[in-house]
């Protein structure tokens, strides 16, 4: 039986948060003083590796690092949340990426220094490791570009050894929005959010772009920040709204909804209970500054899930 619940493959990099309510950065070597700062966990993949293990599940983590002290930070702070590290790929050419994140609190802007986030290959997930899981997940998937052209024939793998795959695309940076159909049909659940459904279909329309997606993949699970989210599978359709909570930081939340949703999924709960879970987990991990920190336990967020309203359509 596999011993891992969610094996994770990924982009490993700390995030560099520089937060404040009237942040505006300016050319010409002005200085601009801010109120916080903050160097946390992050990335899309390790924000939901961390809120996974925080809700109890298993969870292994595969991808790319340098032999710095980022990379040891990255794989400290995975350690530390109950994330198994021993498929993490150490490359001593390679310099661990990095996230800057200018953060207003409701909106942010954020810079990326590569590094070895684009690393990781699909041949590098072995059978073996699939094996010892019950699911995959890939965020981050337009940074992940040595991973691409591998990933439909990883998620054909994995679902030939019994895995359930999920797909977080997250922004595409070139803002081409293209290469998904193929994979879309070996996921089983998609997490785009509501910028990114609009981008990948051309479709303004929340509700018109969703229902393009759904036929695509098996259950799509729509993000929508202060509003929500939305979920379809077949002809069922959940909409629910997030939860009222001081928020503080909404860096990963995203990821942590992901996180959510993904346990009521391993637990075979219906639609509606899923996207609440997921809703809690995202709206929690919003009350402090980083994507980890104020991520909630199973508990916890069960008792937020409760209080939410039914879905409706």
């Amino acid at each position: 039986m596999p011993n891992i619940d969610v094996l994770v493959a990924g982009e490993l990099n700390p995030d560099l948060i520089l937060a404040d309510p009237n942040l505006e950065p300016r050319f010409g070597q002005q200085e601009i003083l801010v109120q916080d700062m903050q160097i946390t966990a992050g990335s899309s993949s390790v924000i939901y590796a961390c809120g996974a293990a925080r809700l109890g599940l298993k969870v292994a983590f595969i991808g790319v690092i340098g032999e710095d002290s980022f990379g040891s930070f990255m794989l400290d702070a995975l350690q530390e949340r109950g994330v198994d590290t021993s498929a993490v790929i150490v490359d001593s050419q390679r310099t661990t990426g990095l996230t800057v994140i200018l953060n207003r609190v409701t909106d942010r802007a954020i810079l990326t220094y590569p590094g070895a986030i684009n690393a990781l290959h699909a041949e590098q997930v072995k059978d073996d490791l699939l094996r010892q899981s019950r699911h995959l997940h890939v965020a981050s998937y337009f940074l992940q570009t040595a991973l691409q052209p591998g990933l439909p024939d990883l998620f054909h793998r994995a679902r030939a050894l019994g895995l359930t795959t999920s797909l977080d695309s997250n922004w595409d940076p070139t803002g081409k929005w293209s290469g998904f159909d193929a994979l879309l049909r070996l996921t089983d659940i998609f997490f785009p959010n509501e910028t990114e459904i609009q981008s990948l279909t051309g479709r303004m329309d929340i509700d018109e772009a969703a229902r393009v997606l759904a036929e695509k993949c098996n259950i799509l699970a729509v993000k929508l920040g202060a509003k929500g989210a939305l979920a379809y599978h077949g002809d069922e359709i959940c909409r629910a709204p997030a939860l009222s909570v001081q928020v503080a930081d909404t860096v990963g939340a995203g990821d942590s909804f992901d996180a959510g949703f993904t346990y009521g999924f391993l637990q075979d709960w219906c639609l509606d209970r899923c996207l609440r879970l997921g809703i809690a987990c995202g709206s929690l991990s919003t009350r402090a500054h980083g994507g980890t920190t104020a991520q909630p336990t199973l508990e916890e967020a069960l008792q937020y899930a409760n209080r939410i309203a039914p879905c409706s359509p």
